[in-house]
């Protein structure tokens, strides 16, 4: 009769990953998640720096494991590359994607910026898929109008402010436009687009986030 292996012990170490396995991986990655050349890049160091870790722990020789390890990480940008060459990676595309979904979401034209910048896409392609995505002067600012609006029902301001109570009444208003503003301000609109988004009329800002999120 075999015995049960002992579910305590610990794991073999496996051999450091290799340009197949590392493929394998990054093939593997893709087929759950959308990725940016960059972003897969790190997605295939972070599993070499982990087999380092790993290694380390087992036992093996630390300046041995790091010599090993460095000369792994270039493997993980030439795949990412590679990636991209086969059309299984598109920054232009992913950014297309996170700018529609982003703007819907209510976020503003630098918030997306600022949250591609994060995802490694080179601003130059940010540019790019905004324009595609949202438009370019006047039909750019439509939609950063509508973002503004989206964000504005979210806090239940401007036309999408519920009616005062006599407590609303009390409070400092000069003090709460302020945070208002402020709030607009971090999120990356201009003083003119949140002018423009809390002064409007509720049918027509019910119009301009239905047209927005049809358009994209």
């Amino acid at each position: 009769m075999s015995r049960r292996p002992d579910i305590g012990a610990p794991r073999p170490l496996p051999p450091p990953p290799d340009r197949r396995s590392l493929r394998e991986a990054a093939l593997a990655h893709l087929a759950r998640f959308a990725a940016t050349e960059r972003g897969l890049a790190l997605v295939l160091e972070r599993r070499i720096t982990r087999w380092g870790r790993r290694a380390v722990e087992d036992g093996q020789e630390s300046s041995a494991v790091t010599e090993t390890v460095n000369s792994l990480l270039p493997l993980a940008t030439a795949i990412a590359q590679d990636m991209v060459a086969l059309g299984a990676v598109n920054d232009h595309g992913f950014a297309k994607s996170r700018a529609a979904r982003l703007t819907r979401s209510g976020r503003s034209r630098r918030a997306v910026q600022a949250q591609l910048a994060a995802k490694g896409i080179d601003s130059s392609t940010s540019e790019q898929a905004l324009d595609d995505t949202l438009g370019q002067d006047e039909a750019a600012r439509d939609a950063e109008i509508a973002a503004a609006l989206i964000f504005a029902r979210k806090r239940r301001a401007g036309p999408f402010q519920r009616e005062e109570t006599p407590d609303d009444a009390d409070d400092d208003h000069a003090e709460k436009k302020a945070r208002l503003y402020g709030a607009f301000a971090r999120a990356g609109f201009s003083r003119d687009i949140a002018d423009r988004a809390l002064g409007m009329d509720p049918d027509e800002a019910e119009t301009r986030i239905l047209t927005l999120k049809a358009s994209l």
